[in-house]
């Protein structure tokens, strides 16, 4: 499933020797959005060059300005958001982050014409009130992402993750971009960097159990589901850092994604 490349521009500045460590790139300013209040880890170093965390009502993300995506996004669902997120109609309001700078974040002429959806890492569905929505909808928490792959296996994801979150009460969420190293990548309007994956990251903290999807960054809907220290492992990214070893070589029983009903 790891072959693949999109052949255009190197991805050569990951490989740069990071000036921040990766304790400086976590957000500790909203612990709420973390299991165990400890935000994901950065061990492969290279990837906090340029790493800004952000933190937002309902979710908290970490934003690369060298792919001018985020790094990885992170939220506790509980039945109570879900049931407030429900009931909010959506407005697409995609706009530039003010919070990062102009020559580090993406904007919106960047996706005008690319062929790729702009793709939510925090859903929009799972944001309880106007202001998480809106929030949710900053470029910063965006992915150029193929559109079949985001309207389709990507969309089955988020809805079995909030239709869990519902059933157990609970959940903690870590969502991302992966770019496989080794390879060269497309980048839209010269600027953003596509990702060839995309993943998907949940912990149950009744169970103690944790899983991830991971799914290819094309028209498809297959996914495959790894344990925690194999998503590390590929990412770079301890996304549940404050978790056991065990827990972590494990994949729980994630959800099967189906459409809904």
């Amino acid at each position: 499933m790891f072959g693949r490349t999109a052949a255009v521009v190197a991805f050569g500045a990951f490989a740069l020797a990071a000036a921040i460590t990766a304790a400086e790139a976590a957000p500790t300013e909203c612990p709420q959005h973390f299991a165990g209040g400890q935000a994901p880890d950065l061990v492969r170093e290279a990837l906090a060059t340029k790493a800004r965390p952000i933190c937002y009502a309902a979710y908290a993300l970490l934003h690369s300005g060298v792919s001018r995506t985020p790094l990885w996004t992170a939220e506790h669902l509980t039945a109570e958001s879900i049931t407030a997120a429900r009931a909010l109609k959506r407005k697409n309001t995609f706009h530039p982050d003010p919070n990062l700078p102009a020559e580090e974040r993406a904007e919106l002429e960047d996706y005008k014409g690319s062929g790729f959806d702009r793709g939510h890492m925090a859903p929009s569905g799972d944001m309880p009130n106007p202001q998480a929505q809106d929030e949710s909808f900053s470029l910063a928490n965006i992915i150029p992402q193929h559109p079949r792959m985001n309207q389709i296996i990507w969309e089955w994801i988020e809805s079995g993750v909030r239709d869990y979150a519902v059933r157990h009460g609970e959940v903690y969420v870590v969502t991302g971009p992966i770019y496989q190293r080794g390879g060269t990548f497309q980048r839209v309007n010269g600027r953003v960097i596509v990702p060839t994956h995309a993943f998907k990251a949940i912990y149950d903290p009744k169970t103690g159990t944790a899983g991830a999807y991971v799914v290819e960054n094309i028209d498809t809907k297959r996914h495959q589901v790894l344990s925690i220290a194999e998503l590390e492992q590929l990412t770079g990214i301890a996304v549940f850092p404050e978790l056991p070893a065990a827990v972590k070589a494990t994949a729980m029983a994630l959800p099967t994604p189906k459409p809904r009903t």
